[in-house]
């Protein structure tokens, strides 16, 4: 099988290219920074092919797609992606738009074309990564939690036209809480409470996937939050969610 992992250099990616790659995978890994995607390389059992790209440009999304179209990608997981915190008068809009771009644009433009390649084959996986933050309100990472969100709810609408058609192809949307990777000091903000470990992670996304779930959420604790969540009065769960991200400022 051949998988193509995009936001490959750190985190949940890097370490599901090291998943499939000691099962085997061919892979093609892209992100922006090509120091990390080299050093990751040379770490991989198997090899991979690595791409420079820079996903908040369409551009780049739509060459990514040319580059690989013809190897015939089996599995497409959507990772890149990042956070922007503070008060949402106050974040910089550039760098919010860039985010957007990043969490919303690309996982569009990726999966609608190789999605059309893995219906027309008639088998394939596609991984988005999302968020706890999907499924709740986030003041001070409004526009992140927001990104998320769409991606949730794209990945599912997405995963019903599947099973009406009668196709093989499987979408799966991940949606961890808090994990221990670079969004912290990407974001600019720390954790209230310890976050998994980004190789469990992978390791549970990719077996969930694999077995055809539509939403993963790894870890009990998360699981419990989420469903608790669902009984508590939107005004006070926003307040609760400003508190619980007030938490996170460094400093």
């Amino acid at each position: 099988m051949n998988a193509l992992i995009t936001g490959a250099s750190s985190g949940i990616g890097r370490d599901m290219a090291k998943i499939l790659s000691e099962k085997g995978c061919g892979l093609i890994l892209a992100a922006r920074r090509l120091d990390r995607l080299e050093q990751l390389q040379r770490e991989l059992p198997g090899g991979a092919r690595i791409i420079r790209a820079d996903l908040s440009d369409e551009g780049e999304c739509l060459r990514l797609y040319e580059q690989v179209k013809q190897e015939n990608i089996d599995i497409l997981i959507n990772n890149a992606g990042f956070g922007v915190f503070g008060p949402f008068d106050e974040t910089g809009l550039p760098r919010e738009l860039k985010m957007i771009d990043t969490n919303i644009r690309a996982v569009h433009i990726l999966m609608k074309l190789f999605l059309k390649d893995m219906k027309a084959r008639g088998s394939g996986y596609i991984l988005n990564v999302a968020s706890s933050a999907a499924f709740l309100p986030g003041p001070l990472l409004s526009s992140y939690y927001a990104s998320k969100a769409y991606v949730l709810r794209l990945t599912q609408a997405v995963y019903e036209e599947l099973r009406r058609s009668g196709s093989a192809v499987h979408v799966s949307a991940l949606c961890p809480g808090p994990v221990d990777t670079e969004f912290n000091d990407v974001a600019q903000v720390k954790f209230g409470i310890p976050g998994m470990q980004s190789r469990a992670v992978a390791e549970y996304a990719l077996k969930q996937m694999f077995a055809g779930r539509l939403v993963i959420v790894p870890g009990a604790r998360m699981k419990a939050a989420l469903f608790f969540s669902r009984f508590v009065p939107e005004k006070a769960l926003l307040r609760i969610t400003y508190r619980i991200q007030k938490k996170k400022t460094q400093g």
